[in-house]
């Protein structure tokens, strides 16, 4: 049985969240980490989504950055910065 904390990754790559999270944001046609972004002041209004759910996946999305971030932080760095 699963728990209201349980995460899996879902079609938004680099995301874990709850199989319910995953099926309402499925609902709505977001399908991108890019449109998740653009609708976190409306979470708690997508129906399947409380308060506790939505702040789950605010502070996913916050300890996510951006992939322009993670390629600049793991590029390596040319001979004259050494």
């Amino acid at each position: 049985m699963a728990h209201f904390y349980d995460t899996c990754p879902g079609p938004i790559e680099g995301l874990y969240l709850p199989p319910i999270a995953w099926e309402v944001l499925a609902r709505e046609n977001i399908r991108t980490i890019d449109q998740l972004r653009a609708n976190t002041h409306q979470l708690e209004q997508f129906n399947g989504i409380g308060p506790e759910m939505a702040r789950m996946i605010r502070l996913t999305l916050a300890y996510t950055a951006p992939l322009e971030a993670q390629a600049a932080s793991t590029m390596q760095y040319d001979s004259w910065s050494a």
